[in-house]
């Protein structure tokens, strides 16, 4: 968990949500507590139905919690803030809009000049390599550069936190590694904190400061594995037994839940 002598990030307070259904409730959330520290970054995986999405859209301020409350920097999340990015699986760009122009959105409409937006919106096209294609709209785009361009968006506006749903589960293999490569990089040297959504456990290793492994039915803090592993995360990284170790027991931890326990510890 988060060092105690330092202040949360993010942190989730006994967090319930339920949904009505015909003749009962669905519990998608049931008592979650999780702090995240500044800069950290955290993945999130686990089986369908778990509250995966749930916990991001209440951390987004697109969801109320039934009970319990999300805090960012200590105040209570009651709806979006321009200090939380999101990236969804579905790009979200304005097909009638260029890359730069989809990048300037949102500091046009927060009031910035024209010449300072011009500036940024290039300064994070070129972080996510798009030079070439600032000009391009987005049908021109592969799925892999439309979520460079989603990203380089979420980044420009200078959220302190970016929240991303599954933002690499449509792409190839190949494509994924890649931008996993690269988000890492962006995330190296800009630093943001960053809680990422994944079905994927290598992606979910490959990526993170800690896994969070949640578990469904109803959805619930599983256990957090500590990921004890170096930065730049390389190739090296990703093939060597120390990868695989950790991988080994995340897929186990979801895969191989024993049903109604919940560990909530973090694993040093």
């Amino acid at each position: 968990m988060t060092d105690t002598m330092t202040a949360a990030k993010i942190s989730v307070r006994g967090i319930r949500k339920t949904f009505p259904l015909k003749d009962t409730e669905f519990v998608a959330l049931d008592h979650v507590d999780l702090d995240i520290a500044d800069n950290e970054f955290v993945t999130v995986v686990g089986p369908s139905g778990c509250g995966k999405s749930t916990l991001m859209n209440i951390l987004a301020g697109l969801e109320e919690p039934t009970s319990g409350e999300a805090l960012v920097d200590g105040r209570a999340v009651s709806d979006p803030g321009p200090e939380r990015g999101v990236i969804f699986q579905q790009y979200a760009l304005f097909p009638w809009l260029t890359v730069r122009k989809n990048v300037e959105f949102g500091l046009k409409v927060a009031g910035v000049s024209k010449t300072e937006r011009r500036e940024r919106a290039n300064h994070f096209i070129r972080m996510v390599g798009l030079e070439q294609f600032a000009d391009a709209l987005p049908k021109m785009l592969s799925g892999g550069m439309k979520q460079r361009c989603a990203i380089a968006r979420a980044y420009a506006v200078n959220p302190s936190i970016l929240l991303m749903d599954e933002p690499f589960g449509a792409l190839d293999a190949l494509t994924r590694v890649k931008l996993q490569e690269q988000l890492l990089d962006t995330w190296s040297r800009e630093k943001r904190t960053v809680m990422f959504i994944t079905h994927d456990v290598d992606e979910a290793v490959f990526l993170a400061n800690r896994v969070i492994v949640m578990a469904a039915a109803p959805g619930r803090i599983y256990e957090v594995i500590e990921v004890d592993l170096p930065y730049p995360r390389t190739e090296d990284v990703r093939l060597s037994p120390e990868f695989g170790a950790l991988r080994n027991r995340v897929w186990h931890a979801v895969y191989h839940q024993e049903p109604g326990t919940a560990a909530g510890t973090a694993s040093h």
